[in-house]
């Protein structure tokens, strides 16, 4: 193991817990799945495709905006910066900033895909072998405890890139983004990423790719519970349908039911009829004024990093 490389530390959600919710989701009157058993190993793979597509202007977008203004990104985080990164997948656009920052404290980046963290950190680790870099292999919307760090640091900051936090409902967000102020702390820092609002083509686009990498991705989370949880899900009766929802503010993915069907979850029996849909992600679009106010409660705004298009935003806040 690379010397700079801590132990990874683990916070395993309970197979129990998660049958609990996913049944709670199944017995809604719009059936619904969590969307963060989208990120096993191969859904987080089919993640990274799904950046590198043609109509998913997101990731190159916010990497533009990182890579154009980087200098003063990495000047409001300041020297000796800890980073805590949400949701850090293949830790691609955390080099911009590992890279930009003068002296960083350290790394924690929190994922709930084990085999993609680890992955990830190993490369980390080898490219920057003066970082510590702090990997927890985590479901970061559930309470956990960070490592305890034995070493000093200016600030701690969250990083929450790629719009993620779109994909909650406003109140929940609001409710998320609190919860992180508490254990920041005041004065600490928050620095993420939010999808803007836009034309219904280019948001409809963005999902529904010509390739149907999205499609695979959605798809995914139905293998994942046959293999995991032992649900018999045939996959030849479901289909990928997103749209976007205008008076929502936000884009929704489902898997369409082809034919009326039962579904077998741990002694439980679904029954899907012709049409009939599971909810799998919401994705929130945002001005940035709208997204200030949703948390204003916890947070101050102090810089904005948008495109030229105005499509995407990058914000960094403190907290009150």
């Amino acid at each position: 193991m690379n010397r700079n490389l801590g132990r990874l530390k683990k916070f395993e959600p309970e197979k129990e817990n998660l049958l609990e919710e996913i049944l709670r989701g199944f017995n809604k009157p719009q059936k619904e799945l969590p969307s963060k058993l989208f990120y096993d190993e191969r859904g987080s793979a089919l993640f990274d495709e799904i950046c590198e597509l043609n109509e998913y202007y997101l990731t190159r977008t916010e990497t533009s905006i990182m890579l154009d203004n980087i200098e003063d990104i990495c000047s409001v985080l300041g020297n000796k910066c800890l980073l805590i990164e949400l949701g850090s997948g293949s830790s691609r656009k955390i080099r911009l900033l590992l890279t930009g920052l003068q002296d960083p404290a350290g790394y924690v980046p929190i994922d709930i895909s084990e085999e993609h963290l680890i992955n990830s950190v190993n490369a980390l680790a080898k490219d920057y072998p003066s970082l510590r870099i702090f990997p927890v292999y985590a479901d970061y919307t559930q309470p956990l405890n960070l490592p305890n760090f034995e070493f000093s640091h200016s600030k701690k900051a969250v990083y929450y890139p790629g719009s993620t936090i779109g994909n909650f409902e406003p109140k929940y967000a609001a409710k998320f983004l609190n919860r992180i102020a508490n254990r920041l702390g005041r004065e600490n820092g928050l620095l993420i990423g939010i999808d803007l609002k836009k034309d219904n083509k280019t948001l409809e686009d963005a999902y529904n790719d010509k390739k149907g990498v999205t499609a695979d991705f959605n798809l995914n989370i139905l293998r994942r519970l046959n293999r995991e949880l032992g649900t018999d899900f045939n996959m030849d009766n479901w289909k990928h349908h997103a749209f976007y929802n205008r008076n929502e503010g936000r884009i929704e993915m489902h898997l369409i039911s082809l034919s009326d069907q039962t579904v077998h979850l741990n002694g439980s029996s679904i029954t899907f009829v012709k049409n009939e849909t599971i909810l799998t992600e919401y994705s929130y679009k945002y001005s940035v004024e709208d997204f200030k106010d949703l948390i204003s409660d916890a947070y101050d705004l102090e810089k904005v990093w948008t495109d030229k298009e105005n499509r995407f935003g990058i914000l960094y806040f403190t907290v009150k």
